[in-house]
């Protein structure tokens, strides 16, 4: 484990606010270009988006409409 700072001001003096800006925005920086975690692939049996649809209407059809996919 090294004790080296992770920032260094090599010119001026800056005051506690400044170095707490320079901080946050090199932190968002850094967070930002970050690769996003990847996400887990759902089956097609598991996926429950598909179970949420418009209800059906009685009419000619329903019956046949209430089984096909959306």
């Amino acid at each position: 484990m090294t004790d080296a700072p992770l920032l260094r001001v090599v010119r001026g003096n800056p005051d506690d606010a400044e170095l707490a800006a320079l901080t946050a925005v090199v932190a968002t920086v850094a967070s930002a270009s970050a690769p996003a975690p990847a996400r887990r692939r759902t089956s097609w049996w598991g996926d429950r988006s598909t179970a949420v649809h418009a209800p059906i209407a009685a009419g000619d059809g329903a019956w046949r409409a209430s089984a096909l996919p959306r």
